[in-house]
């Protein structure tokens, strides 16, 4: 059994790309007269015969001319650059961070949140936008807020296929789950990775915990969500706070030990879903995770109200779809002790 210890405080966790390049003058192209000369830079070469009138040699590897004053300047680095690549995960000191955000129809809110999430220091290794097919332009908005952003989109539906999906596809030593709505603080990532590198497996947000708050749950759903509570930590031994909160952060080793469904298995033509990608994936994890015995930490974390669009949660069906999930995850942590 796992228990439950508040987060403490821990050291912070912590590309610049080639400039452009001079093509040297290759003089007239070669086809017959009519035909435009290449662009006059550089010593030009023998073989394509005298420079055009007017042609002045520059010095070796020049630098192009400064950008006139008063045009956009480019881009900050954090907008252009590019996630290094990592062939495993590891755990460190100083992980690299990979944020997941599942996303549907989440475009205006992505504008906001992508930035506020490049912008947290130590800077995060890469977000990865899972998309349900959305129909706003999502990965479209996703891109061109921030170019350097990863885009896939999920195998199935429900928001429990998209995190696998994001899971798979991760390069950091952390993953951090990330809603699109607005609601989570970028800024308490850090937080989140500080309790890993303190020695947890898993750091779980909680609403509940001193510290913590949220501007956006109704009485019906504290309600139920404290009920859910008790029955977890009944079933698992546990002292969660909050368990239907999904801002978590865990060590990417621990992806193959969650044993998620495969998202290469194709969406059932019936249209049901397989159990683990729906909404009760918070709580999948969060059995899982209680029944390895691995160490769990929880941070405080403030929740805000969702910015633009409508919520995909449904109180009762969810919270009965997590009901579910406790009692299954406890018999299948039974039949394996």
């Amino acid at each position: 059994m796992s228990a439950v210890t508040p987060a403490r405080s821990g050291p912070p966790h912590g590309a610049p790309g080639a400039g452009p390049t001079t093509q040297p003058y290759r003089g007239p192209r070669p086809g017959g007269p009519g035909q435009q000369p290449y662009p006059p830079q550089g010593p030009p070469p023998a073989p394509y015969g005298p420079p055009p009138h007017g042609y002045r040699p520059g010095p070796p590897n020049a630098l192009p001319p400064a950008a006139p004053r008063g045009m956009r300047p480019p881009p900050p680095p954090d907008l252009e650059r590019r996630p290094r690549p990592r062939h495993a995960p590891r755990r460190s000191g100083n992980p690299a961070v990979t944020v997941v955000v599942p996303t549907r129809n989440e475009a205006r809110n992505l504008e906001v949140v992508l930035p506020k999430i490049a912008a947290v220091r130590p800077a995060v290794h890469e977000i990865i936008v899972v998309d349900g097919n959305s129909t706003d332009g999502t990965i479209e908005t996703a891109r061109r807020t921030l170019p350097w952003v990863r885009c896939i989109t999920q195998t199935r539906k429900g928001k429990g296929n998209a995190m696998a999906c994001g899971f798979e596809a991760a390069t950091g030593d952390v993953i951090v789950m990330f809603d699109a709505d607005g609601s989570a603080d970028p800024g308490e990532i850090p937080a989140f990775v500080s309790a890993l590198i303190a020695g947890a497996d898993f750091a779980k947000g909680s609403r509940f915990a001193k510290g913590g708050g949220s501007e956006d749950i109704t009485l019906l759903r504290k309600s139920g969500n404290a009920g859910l509570n008790t029955v977890a930590n009944a079933l698992f031994g546990t002292s969660y706070t909050d368990l239907c909160y999904g801002y978590n952060a865990f060590w990417a080793d621990l992806v193959p030990m969650l044993e998620l469904p495969d998202p290469n298995i194709p969406q059932p033509e019936d249209g049901t879903m397989i159990w683990g990608d729906g909404f009760e994936i918070e709580t999948v994890l969060n059995c899982r995770i209680a029944a390895a015995g691995l160490k769990i930490t929880e941070v405080p974390s403030i929740e805000k109200e969702r910015m633009f669009g409508e919520t995909n949660l449904r109180t009762f069906a969810d919270g009965t779809r997590v009901l579910r999930t406790l009692l299954s995850e406890h018999r299948r942590a039974d039949k394996r002790k």
